[in-house]
């Protein structure tokens, strides 16, 4: 049976996780959040007061760090680690920048990639992360590379942390947004980048739903559903 594959890429602040959760639901298909599996690696390396940047020393914390994946009633990718829900502990500004650093890591992708390749082999997945086209699913059936400006990704992000009663400054939420987009661009292990067949959709000037309907759009355009 075929299953077919979405990768969605994309800087941080973009919008990718909540709108590839949309198309999943239109489309039927499973949504795999690849940003939040790292940022679950991230928070392991802080609670075990290791430098998330220490290479060596979170590859030592992986034979014992156990990282799951739930799909709940709920319609949302739980995150497990070691047993333990961290779903919303891993949606801080401090775990956003250690999931950052444990991306760079060679031996941290190695030790996820299989995880994020078998959901695409056993379901319709829309995937979303910054090297799912390039490196994760390089034969994706759609690619999708989601932008948009530094400072409507710092406005949105500085929204979403008001929301969630955590508030920080605009000019603080910019200054570690565009920390993070020079490590993720800049990282010798599989670095940010637009794959060469990835269709380009920048939605700063899009409203939610509108961005929706031209995600959906190129997936209708590029396979038979």
């Amino acid at each position: 049976m075929k299953h077919y594959s979405i990768a969605i890429d994309g800087p941080s602040g973009a919008g990718k996780s909540t709108l590839a959760r949309a198309v999943a639901e239109k489309f039927g298909f499973l949504y795999v959040d690849t940003g939040a599996i790292y940022r679950t690696v991230g928070l392991s390396a802080l609670r075990a007061g290791v430098d998330p940047k220490d290479a060596p020393a979170v590859s030592a914390l992986l034979p014992s760090t156990r990282v799951e994946l739930v799909h709940a009633p709920d319609g949302l990718q739980h995150m497990y680690l070691n047993g333990e829900d961290v779903t919303e502990q891993i949606r801080t500004p401090e775990v956003s920048m250690a999931a950052s650093a444990v991306a760079a890591h060679a031996q941290v992708r190695a030790f996820l990639l299989d995880t994020q390749r078998d959901l695409a082999k056993t379901h319709n997945v829309i995937m979303d992360g910054r090297d799912i086209g390039t490196v994760v699913l390089p034969d994706a059936d759609v690619k999708i590379f989601l932008t948009a400006s530094t400072q409507e990704r710092a406005w949105r992000r500085t929204l979403e942390l008001s929301e969630r009663g955590a508030p920080k400054p605009y000019e603080e939420v910019l200054a570690e947004l565009e920390a993070r987009d020079r490590d993720d661009q800049t990282r010798a292990e599989a670095p940010l980048r637009q794959a060469e067949d990835a269709v380009r959709l920048d939605n700063s000037q899009l409203t939610f739903q509108e961005t929706v309907d031209a995600l959906s759009e190129i997936v209708q355009e590029r396979i038979a559903l």
